[in-house]
């Protein structure tokens, strides 16, 4: 297996618009288990978010590309459980997704559209942050570049989270995953996600200024962008 270079003519079986629906409901479901395990949103939260967060104010999330909504709900039932204020909006393009989110058990604090960055850009919304959850291995550099221009037009920081392309973490995904995999299209998916994926190295060469490329959890990156921080010089923008 080359894991040089990002295989981007790769397609995964969920973004066929001709997919199973049940097995692609299944895959959704299934995210909620995956995400706990590798995507680290739990640490991300209490770094990131919650220090963010007010008793008295309510502050503004809003999470692209939200896929079964799981990560959302998460952020707001942690921010609830802490006595904190926050109300969470998950975009996805894809109305499948948005229906199987909306779909589930209704919490005041969250809401989800079927709606891209670009189109919430163009109508002037703003919150408070932008994040997503392996959302940019699904995009090539001009889409990479658009997310970006979208996040800061949205919101004043931004937390990008996906999977680091490597080695070790495909030889991990492929026989863990089986676990859950069943029924859903989570292991295919799930290897063609990294061999898509960006490395850091990768990530920060393309990210402008104003970003930062940060390695995370085990086989994570973020892409970050905070004005408390200043602006992002070179080292920034490396992670070093």
């Amino acid at each position: 297996m080359d894991l040089s270079r990002r295989d981007t003519e790769l397609i995964e079986l969920m973004d066929d618009p001709s997919c199973d629906p049940a097995t692609l409901d299944l895959t959704y479901a299934r995210f909620g288990i995956v995400n706990r395990v590798v995507a680290g949103w739990r640490g991300v939260y209490r770094s990131r978010i919650r220090p963010l967060l007010s008793a008295e104010r309510e502050t503004t999330l809003l999470d692209i590309g939200s896929g079964g909504g799981d990560v959302p709900l998460a952020l707001a039932r942690w921010a609830r459980r802490d006595g904190l204020r926050l109300h969470v909006t998950g975009i996805d393009p894809d109305p499948r997704a948005a229906a199987f989110a909306r779909a589930r058990p209704r919490d005041p604090d969250v809401e989800f559209l079927a709606a891209s960055s670009a189109e919430l850009a163009a109508d002037g919304r703003r919150f408070d942050l932008v994040t997503s959850n392996h959302v940019l291995h699904h995009l090539d550099a001009a889409a990479f570049d658009a997310l970006l221009a979208d996040s800061a037009a949205l919101a004043p920081r931004a937390i990008h989270s996906d999977i680091a392309r490597g080695r070790l973490a495909y030889a991990l995904y492929g026989p863990a995953s089986r676990l859950v995999a069943r029924g859903s299209f989570v292991h295919v998916d799930g290897l063609r996600s990294i061999r898509r994926s960006w490395t850091p190295v990768e990530l920060a060469l393309r990210v402008p200024a104003g970003w930062r490329v940060e390695g995370a959890v085990p086989f994570r990156v973020l892409v970050v962008r905070d004005p408390a921080a200043g602006g992002a010089g070179p080292a920034d923008r490396t992670g070093r």
